[in-house]
């Protein structure tokens, strides 16, 4: 029964509203965020403690979209991967990979615009640990990978949460990257930040209002949750 009414209620939202744009938003930001999650460990650990100066020309690289205009990455994202240019035409024409106006060019440049999110949190939480929980690591014959996924890891947990949420909560408010690479196609790459933008255009407001309430809704409860988890943790440790 409890079933059953569920399925009316959702059906009868979904009749009014189209709930594609959401679903596909967070489809989206749990992709990226897991994918920056793989990325970001290793390199804000590189970062973190290697002594070569490059590292600061990786570290300006990996902050830049904190400033550049996202209308600006998403323009060279579709110059770049464009069927007609470069990379684009040679993943088309060799492997059958089409990323502008696809969800697979979504994920790549939801990857790039998020990715100082994840990983300055993490490089924060590396540096912010005692160099003598290494040290003890190494002296007790851990390599650097198990000293990595055994020590410190499990001592910076409120980075990992912060990098996690906040990478998922910034995808899901993406708007300029994602509507330059993959417009705006239903279904495909129509996300929520899109839609709302396009009911305006279209003055149903009420539909706008119905996206913008559920982003609002879920942001505020992601944030929420991650300050209640992080002040857990602090008080544990």
């Amino acid at each position: 029964m409890l079933r059953q009414m569920k399925f009316l209620f959702y059906s009868g939202i979904n009749m009014i509203y189209d709930l594609s744009p959401i679903t596909l938003t967070f489809k989206l930001a749990f992709i990226t965020t897991a994918i920056l999650l793989l990325i970001g460990i290793p390199l804000a650990y590189w970062i973190a403690f290697t002594r070569r100066k490059i590292k600061y020309f990786v570290e300006t690289l990996v902050s830049m979209p904190l400033i550049l205009p996202p209308t600006v990455l998403g323009f060279y994202l579709l110059v770049f991967f464009s069927p007609r240019h470069g990379l684009g035409k040679f993943l088309e024409s060799v492997f059958d990979i089409r990323v502008v106006f696809s969800f697979t060019g979504l994920v790549i440049g939801s990857v790039i615009f998020s990715l100082p999110f994840m990983v300055n949190s993490i490089k924060s939480g590396f540096q912010n640990l005692p160099s003598s929980l290494s040290e003890a690591s190494y002296t007790l014959g851990k390599s650097r990978f198990q000293t990595l996924c055994q020590v410190l890891l499990p001592n910076m947990k409120p980075s990992l949460l912060t990098g996690i949420v906040m990478s998922f909560a910034h995808t899901i408010g993406e708007f300029g990257v994602v509507l330059m690479i993959g417009g705006n196609i239903p279904g495909q790459t129509r996300l929520a930040s899109i839609a709302i933008y396009g009911e305006v255009e279209a003055l149903n407001y009420a539909a706008a209002n119905f996206y913008s309430l559920v982003l609002i809704s879920i942001s505020f409860i992601v944030l929420f949750m991650l300050y209640i988890s992080n002040k857990r943790v602090s008080q544990v440790y």
